[in-house]
């Protein structure tokens, strides 16, 4: 086995004077005898100095393990910006996130000293990773770290572009959700970029444009463009799944993890980002199993990885614009053109934001105005004061995660009482804080600011007392709304719009649907035998990352039951389906008042939601 081996004389030597040092685990030694473990599976081979092993912009390679020399980790390597990121001896192997999800690599890799490496094959990695938890847990953890250093130094691709342009900020939140590494060169403040445009030949009308190694230039490229050239989106074999899973949040992943894993060809696809609401949440504290909380998006990686260890395939961006039954089998159409077919099908789509409705906020939105609370959108504050809205786990989440970069956050609750809506833990956090403020019963009247915010009018509920406070960016958490209006005319969805499913959802199917089949409609089943839907996008669902997790397992276990009984039955294209007008509030009136509005975290990745 690969497990550490602590006996004396087989400790992971110290790194050396011009070594990087081993920062947060992203760079550990492995040990003797997890080196004499991974040999049984490579190759071991001399290298030259100078020689590359792993070249900036090329797609797969095998995993190195470095047994003598050094090797060098570089950007822009061969050019005159060439800059040094790191550098390893003997003992430390190379690679980043992007070797196992397949995607280019951000570096180059060469040998600064002559030396010997041994090669193992990613695709074996993979299964090596997968036997042995010891060792599995330290590469991963090593890569995860690694992914976090090279979005931190602006490594990868560059791109430049207007902050007052909605293109610049589709771009730039495309790479920040996805977590490339990427750098932001702003057209109208960087010294920077009047000399690339002069380099690239690119007039400023022309911009944004993604910079990619010093000789690819893409005009105002769409996500999926980006995509392919980053090798973010994995193609699918075929268009015939056991599983097809529309939507990556918590559900939607953990449906994946469960599917793929029990042998399902499954397939994952979000039309933006992996990790759903809950990938922009900064902190999550009160998940199951991380005491010291964990980020949303590192949550999702963690998720996506493992779904990609057991054969799930993950398709990003693929938005979904249609669902029909066909021949026993679903269809799903996305906006792009393509198709993929599905035995079965869960929908985990989620929710999207709500916006404030205030004059003139719509032309801040992305530049000073923003509906998560990540470090990219921290990045954008500066030493300012901001304003945050809502009263739920979300809002909570962001005031304090803001309140460590910013001077004074200024918290608006429309309610009487910060605890209403939000989990304990954040209302003693809070209250606590000397740099976040509560303004109990404010609703926000008025934005202020030509290009940029430069502060919010507030009014008090009751008084209507109004007044102006400075802020450079106002972060809002009001909750959401489903995504389900492309399903309207397919499934039977409650009077907001949430998805149907089990009594309920059988009681609103088109005649004849369930009589051919034998047996009732599951849990988490929708109107249709064999699509499910989980997590927020359900209706009566709790709006927790755990429960969402929780019923993307559950939704895959109805899969198997779906798929041991006749889908003879299924209806055909043209058949009839459940109105739009057949929406119907759960008994006991509607089950998502709180959810939307006292428990904004609806639209967030926070537990607690």
């Amino acid at each position: 086995m690969a497990g550490e081996d602590r006996s004396p004389g087989t400790a992971p030597r110290a790194a050396a004077p011009d070594e990087t040092p081993d920062l947060y685990g992203a760079y550990p030694r492995l040990t003797p005898k997890q080196i004499r473990f991974l040999s049984g599976h490579g190759t071991r081979r001399p290298v030259a100095a100078g020689e590359v092993l792993i070249r900036e912009g090329d797609r797969g390679g095998d995993f190195y393990v470095i047994l003598g020399g050094s090797v060098a980790i570089t950007e822009y390597y061969g050019t005159s910006d060439e800059r040094l990121l790191r550098l390893h001896r003997q003992g430390r192997f190379l690679g980043e996130l992007g070797l196992l999800q397949g995607q280019v690599a951000f570096y180059t890799a060469h040998a600064r000293e002559a030396g010997e490496v041994l090669v193992i094959p990613v695709d074996r990695l993979r299964v090596l990773v997968a036997r042995d938890p010891v060792l599995g847990n330290l590469v991963l953890r090593a890569y995860l770290g690694r992914r976090t250093m090279l979005v931190g130094a602006g490594a990868g691709f560059r791109i430049l572009g207007s902050r007052y342009s909605s293109d610049t900020r589709r771009l730039r939140e495309f790479a920040a959700r996805n977590w490339l590494p990427h750098r932001w060169i702003d057209l109208e403040t960087d010294a920077e970029a009047e000399a690339l445009l002069r380099r690239f030949s690119v007039a400023p009308e022309e911009t944004p444009i993604v910079i990619w190694r010093e000789e690819q230039v893409l005009r105002n490229p769409g996500n999926a463009e980006l995509a392919r050239l980053i090798g973010l989106s994995t193609p699918a074999a075929g268009d015939d799944h056991d599983l097809l899973i529309v939507g990556s949040g918590p559900a939607g992943i953990a449906a994946a993890v469960y599917g793929s894993s029990d042998g399902l060809a499954t397939t994952l696809v979000d039309a933006f980002a992996t990790g759903g609401q809950a990938g922009t949440s900064s902190l999550i504290e009160n998940y199951l199993g991380f005491p010291s909380g964990i980020s949303g998006s590192e949550l999702a990686e963690r998720g996506v990885l493992q779904a990609r260890k057991f054969g799930a395939r993950v398709r990003i961006p693929a938005e979904a614009t249609s669902l029909e039954p066909d021949g026993g089998h679903y269809r799903v159409t996305f906006a792009d053109g393509t198709e993929a077919l599905g035995r079965t099908v869960v929908l985990a789509t989620g929710a999207h934001y709500r916006r404030l409705d205030v004059p003139g906020i719509a032309r801040l939105e992305g530049t000073s105005v923003f509906y998560a609370a990540t470090v990219y959108e921290a990045r954008q504050c500066g030493a300012d004061p901001v304003a945050v809205v809502g009263g739920g786990n979300s809002a909570g989440q962001a005031s304090l995660f803001l309140a460590e970069r910013v001077p004074r956050v200024h918290l608006l609750i429309r309610g009487p009482s910060l605890g209403a809506g939000m989990s304990r833990y954040l209302v003693d956090q809070i209250e606590r804080h000397p740099r976040v403020n509560v303004a109990l019963d404010t609703e926000v009247r008025e934005v202020r600011g030509d290009d940029t915010l430069r502060s919010v009018v507030v009014e008090h509920i009751r008084t209507k007392e109004r007044r102006a406070l400075d802020a450079c960016s106002l972060f809002v958490f009001i909750g959401a709304e489903p995504c389900t209006d492309w399903l309207s005319d397919v499934l039977a969805l409650d009077d907001e719009g949430f998805v149907l499913t089990g009594a309920e959802a059988e009681a609103r199917a088109a005649p004849g649907v369930w009589e051919s089949q034998s047996r009732g409609c599951l849990r988490l089943e929708t109107s249709l035998p064999g699509v499910f839907a989980a997590g927020d996008v359900r209706s009566g669902s709790v709006k927790r990352v755990a429960s969402a997790a929780g019923e993307g397992a559950m939704a895959v276990h109805h899969v198997h039951d779906h798929l041991g009984h006749t889908t003879a039955g299924l209806p055909g294209p043209g058949d009839d389906l459940p109105a739009p007008s057949g929406r119907s509030a759960a008994p006991g009136g509607d089950p998502h008042a709180s959810a939307t509005d006292a428990h904004p975290l609806h639209m967030t990745g926070g537990e607690g939601r």
